[in-house]
């Protein structure tokens, strides 16, 4: 299918902003501290990652007019660290629900709920490719060598269940870890003054340090080559990845090439869905391939992927709070990506709806605020409210990061 959307040319920030300050928004305080921050080195050459998949089988328990069960019974299998469950037909709803216990250092978890149906999803050029597959959203739970797998029908299941059980790989320490470093860090440089004077008067935040691709081990080999783009950025939808929150941020890499790899294998995407990630210690990561700077197309928030960047917060935020230093970056990065195309952080762009599967019609426009979580457009509970509720606070920083506030 020839690529109807034009590339951008690239653009580069470069402002000298180091400010500490506390906001007090939207009934939370917003405390940023925007001086330069290291970003980590971070292993850079996959070796050995791999995805084994296992189908499912009846269990008892199934009868008829109850519900239909299939799964997997406890067994050992070979090292993962994430999982998955995923069917024959993307479109297939899974109207049910998917539980699943793990052996880690010879312990067996309790259950533990998967959504059954990824919230996170490309159009339809994307949607409609060979190899493309139904599936939960994928869980992160360490270094596992067992698993359990109850999927239990309130009618019909889809064909072709299985668990798709993603090792991440080891890297190896290279000499070309690449990161881009923070526009911040040239605060103290002779011409300083003038690049705040440039930021301020074009409206463009300063931009944060961002581990590329290459720092987190990204397999390239594994992604479908080429990139897409799109018309400029309008607004940035915020997500969470719906995983566990209790990973160290030095296994940050490890959950990212994992999350890619099911985006590519399992869900049979081009790439990893979201143009970035942020962890638990603020830490900003490149995801979709295709230059940071660029509207990439990406695969996030299913009618509205156009136009848009989605910045995704490792963890799940239905109920835990999330770390400051997580709000942080996202900010930060959302602050810098809406003032490359001139957005107000605090204002509102209009996108069309390209699915009937969002909340609007496909053809429909809606007015969006340019920094919404992924419940706006889509029926679901992304990114969770404990981070939607700190939405309207982040608004007033990133537009204060832009020099608008």
């Amino acid at each position: 299918m020839p690529n109807r959307f034009k590339p951008l040319s690239a653009l580069s920030t470069r402002s000298a902003l180091t400010r500490s300050a506390t906001l007090l928004g939207a009934g939370c305080a917003l405390s940023l501290l925007t001086q330069a921050t290291a970003v980590p080195a971070v292993p850079v050459t996959q070796a050995g990652a791999r995805t084994a998949t296992i189908a499912l089988g009846a269990l008892p328990g199934g009868r008829a007019g109850g519900p239909t069960v299939r799964g997997l019974t406890a067994r050992g299998t070979t090292n993962y660290s994430l999982l998955g469950v995923s069917w024959d037909d993307p479109e297939a709803q899974l109207a049910g629900t998917v539980q699943v216990r793990t052996r880690s250092a010879g312990r067996w978890s309790g259950w533990q709920d998967l959504v059954a149906d990824s919230e996170d999803r490309p159009d339809r050029a994307e949607a409609d490719g060979p190899g493309t597959r139904g599936a939960t959203a994928p869980r992160w739970v360490g270094p596992s060598d067992g698993v359990e797998v109850r999927v239990t029908g309130d009618g019909p299941l889809p064909r072709g269940l299985r668990v798709d059980l993603v090792d991440p790989g080891t890297g190896k320490p290279g000499a070309d870890v690449q990161t881009m470093p923070s526009d911040e860090a040239s605060a103290s440089a002779p011409d300083a003054a003038h690049r705040l004077a440039r930021h301020a008067g074009a409206h463009q935040a300063p931009r944060p340090g961002i581990v590329t691709r290459t720092g987190w081990g990204a397999d390239e080999s594994l992604r479908h080559p080429g990139f897409t783009y799109t018309g400029a950025v309008r607004v940035v939808f915020v997500h969470h990845t719906d995983t566990a929150n209790d990973y160290s941020c030095s296994d940050s890499p490890k959950v990212i090439r994992a999350i890619y790899q099911y985006h590519v294998q399992t869900n049979g995407w081009n790439d990893i869905g979201y143009n970035f990630l942020v962890d638990r210690c603020g830490t900003i990561y490149e995801g979709r391939a295709g230059g940071v700077a660029q509207p990439v197309l990406g695969a996030h928030t299913l009618g509205f992927n156009a136009d848009s960047t989605g910045v995704a917060a490792l963890g799940t935020f239905s109920g835990d709070v999330p770390p400051q230093a997580q709000v942080d970056g996202v900010t930060k990065i959302a602050a810098w990506k809406l003032g490359l195309t001139g957005q107000d952080a605090l204002g509102t762009a209009s996108l069309t709806s390209a699915s009937d599967g969002s909340r609007f019609p496909a053809g429909d426009s809606h007015s969006f605020d340019t920094i919404s979580g992924h419940r706006d457009a889509f029926a679901t509970e992304c990114p969770g409210t404990e981070l939607y509720d700190r939405l309207p606070a982040m608004r007033l920083w990133a537009a204060h990061l832009q020099g608008r506030r």
